[in-house]
């Protein structure tokens, strides 16, 4: 087995050979020949950090492992553990302390904002001349919605005329696509 580890001889990190492991390496270095016992770095265990995460009306806690030094930003998706149960979950907030910050190392986080992104609900404002009906649609994270497309909720049909993002954007040209977890409202009018 072949590591790269600093050479005393050579003054520098090079490519060894792993002679035999026990509770040091007996290495020898490809460049110069020489063996000496190096101490293997322990493994730093993963690190849980407290998240939170919302299910529309609902929220949980759960935890998300992070290797330490690991950075965490809003906006990352991540795996939580809640019991027996794992979720796909993107970051909304984070807490270092007392505050709110974008990015953070996993030893500094006290706790993560989360919301489900597995299934979302989608809210969608369909106009029909006179009013306007809300519906919402129950679909995958990942399910793309085209301005200008047609889709059906049960016995209506509607055409997307524009669509709100999570972020503050707003698509409204024939053609323009989003997933549904970046969705915060959608727009049309029924056929």
């Amino acid at each position: 087995m072949q590591k790269i580890l600093y050479c005393p001889e050579c003054g520098h990190e090079v490519e060894h050979t792993v002679l035999s492991e026990t509770r040091q390496l007996r290495v020898r270095c490809d460049v110069c020949g020489t063996v000496h016992l190096v101490v293997p770095e322990k493994e730093k265990r993963p690190l849980q950090v407290k998240t939170i995460v919302s299910e529309e009306r609902t929220s949980r806690i759960c935890v998300i492992e992070f290797a330490p030094g690991e950075i965490c930003g809003v906006g990352d998706r991540h795996v939580a553990e809640c019991g027996d149960e794992y979720i796909g979950v993107e970051v909304s907030a984070i807490e270092r302390g007392p505050q709110r910050v974008r990015r953070a190392r996993a030893e500094d986080i006290t706790s993560l904002w989360t919301r489900k992104i597995e299934e979302v609900l989608v809210r969608v404002s369909v106009h029909d001349g006179r009013k306007t009906i809300p519906l919402v649609l129950a679909v995958p994270g990942e399910e793309p919605f085209v301005v200008g497309e047609v889709y059906r909720q049960g016995n209506r049909r509607f055409r997307i005329a524009h669509m709100k993002l999570r972020d503050g954007a707003s698509l409204r040209k024939e053609g323009q696509k989003a997933v549904a977890r970046r969705l915060k409202r959608m727009y049309g009018y029924q056929l």
